[in-house]
C-alpha cells in the first residue's frame, strides 16, 4: 500500500441523555452504513465523546474525498433519523445543511485528516473533545511538537533536532498562516495564546517532510451564524520514529488547562482528560473531556482501539480538573469563567443590547 488516508469526521446527531452521551443505537446505525461502503473504506471504527459521533476512517481516496465525505454525510443523516425516532436531544444539530455538497466542510461536522505513507511502525493518537472548541488543542501541539521540557525527542532525537513546521488557521478571517519552529517560535506564540480565533490545523516535520498532527478547524457559530453548540474538535497526532514518542504526546494532558466551552458552549473550564466510559460529561454538562485513542496502522488496518486516558497516571489530572471546576463554577456568571462579551454574540447578548439600545447615554 503506497499511501493511505485517516479521515476522522465527527457530529452531534443527537444527545442522550441531553448534551451527555450517544446512544448505542446511534453507533449501530453508523457501523451499519460503513460497513455498507464496500471497499472505498480499508478499515474503520465507530467511536464517541459526551454526545459527539467520530467515524475514523483509513482509505485511499486521499484528503477531502467526496465519496467517503459523501459516506460520512450520509451516515449521519441516517444516525439523525434515529434519534429522532428516540427523541434524543438536538437530533441533527451539527448539519447545517439540507443536502451534501461535494464536501462536508462547511456544513457543520467536524473534519480532521492526514494522507501519509505508512512506517515501519505507525502509531497513531486519535484525540475526541467534548464541550469545548478547536483552539483547545493549540496548548498541548505546542507542548508536544516544540517544548523540550515535555518532549526530550527535540533535543536527543536527530530527526526532530530541527523542529516543526506549524500552520495556523485565523478562524474569522479563513486565512493561514505558517510558522518555522524553532526560528519563529515566540511569533507562532502570539498566536496560539489567542485559541478563540487562532487554532493549529496541520504541523509538519521538518526532517521527514511528513504531516505530524492535523486538528479540526470547524466553528459552528461562524458558519451557522448563532449558537449551535460547541464545535467539539478531533485530532489526529503521529507517534515514534522521528515523531514524539507517545508518552510526550499524552503528558501535556496531565495538566488540565483552560478552555472555552463548557455549559452552553459559553463557559470557561478545565480539559479533563478521561477514559472512554468517563466521557459522559454530566456536571453543568461538563467539565469538558477529552479522550485519546491510541492505534497502530498496518496496511491501512486499524488495530485498536487502546484507551489510552484509562491509565491511573492520569487519575491525579482528572481530581486537578475537578478542583479547577469547583473554583471556576463559584464565578457563576461572571468572566472569566462566562467567556467575554465577544464570544457571547452567538447567544442572547445581541437581542438584549438591541432591547437596551436607547437606553445608553453618552457621559459628558
Amino acid at each position: 500500500m503506497d499511501r493511505v488516508t485517516l479521515s476522522v469526521i465527527k457530529a452531534d446527531v443527537g444527545g442522550f441523555v441531553g448534551h451527555s452521551a450517544v446512544h448505542d443505537a446511534l453507533k449501530e446505525r453508523a457501523r451499519e452504513c460503513l460497513e455498507a461502503a464496500g471497499n472505498l473504506l480499508v478499515d474503520f471504527r465507530v467511536a464517541s465523546v459526551g454526545d459527539d459521533l467520530a467515524l475514523i476512517m483509513t482509505h485511499q481516496q486521499g484528503p477531502d474525498s467526496p465519496a467517503v465525505h459523501e459516506l460520512a454525510w450520509n451516515t449521519f443523516v441516517a444516525c439523525t433519523e434515529v434519534a429522532k425516532s428516540l427523541k434524543l436531544y438536538g437530533a441533527g444539530q451539527d448539519l447545517l445543511s439540507d443536502a451534501f455538497s461535494g464536501n462536508v466542510r462547511g456544513m457543520g461536522p467536524g473534519v480532521a485528516e492526514m494522507e501519509i505513507a505508512e512506517r515501519p511502525s505507525e502509531p497513531v493518537v486519535v484525540f475526541l473533545a467534548d464541550k469545548t472548541e478547536p483552539g483547545a488543542f493549540n496548548l498541548p501541539l505546542f507542548r508536544i511538537f516544540a517544548d523540550p521540557f515535555n518532549t526530550s525527542g527535540l533535543v536527543i532525537d536527530p530527526k526532530m533536532h530541527a523542529g516543526f513546521r506549524f500552520e495556523v488557521m485565523d478562524v474569522r478571517e479563513k486565512a493561514v498562516v505558517t510558522f518555522e519552529l524553532p526560528e519563529e517560535m515566540y511569533d507562532l506564540l502570539v498566536f496560539l495564546g489567542a485559541p478563540v480565533r487562532y487554532c493549529i490545523r496541520h504541523i509538519y516535520s521538518k526532517e521527514l517532510g511528513e504531516v505530524a498532527a492535523a486538528v479540526s478547524t470547524q466553528r459552528l457559530s461562524l458558519m451557522a451564524g448563532r449558537y449551535v453548540g460547541k464545535d467539539d474538535p478531533v485530532c489526529l497526532v503521529r507517534c515514534q520514529s522521528g515523531m514524539p514518542a507517545l508518552g510526550e504526546v499524552l503528558e501535556p494532558f496531565a495538566c488540565p488547562h483552560l478552555v472555552a466551552g463548557w455549559m452552553r458552549g459559553s463557559h470557561v473550564g478545565p480539559l479533563m482528560p478521561c477514559a472512554v466510559p468517563q466521557a459522559t460529561p454530566t456536571r453543568f454538562d461538563g467539565p469538558p473531556r477529552v479522550v485519546a485513542l491510541g492505534f497502530q496502522l498496518a496496511e491501512g488496518r486499524l488495530i485498536g482501539p487502546q484507551d489510552l486516558f484509562a491509565d491511573p497516571a492520569f487519575d491525579r489530572a482528572r481530581q486537578q480538573a475537578l478542583e479547577i471546576a469547583d473554583y471556576m463554577r463559584r464565578h457563576g456568571p461572571f468572566e472569566p469563567h462566562r467567556l467575554h462579551l465577544e464570544e457571547m454574540e452567538y447567544t442572547t447578548m445581541p437581542q438584549v443590547m438591541k432591547r437596551l439600545a436607547g437606553r445608553f447615554a453618552p457621559v459628558e
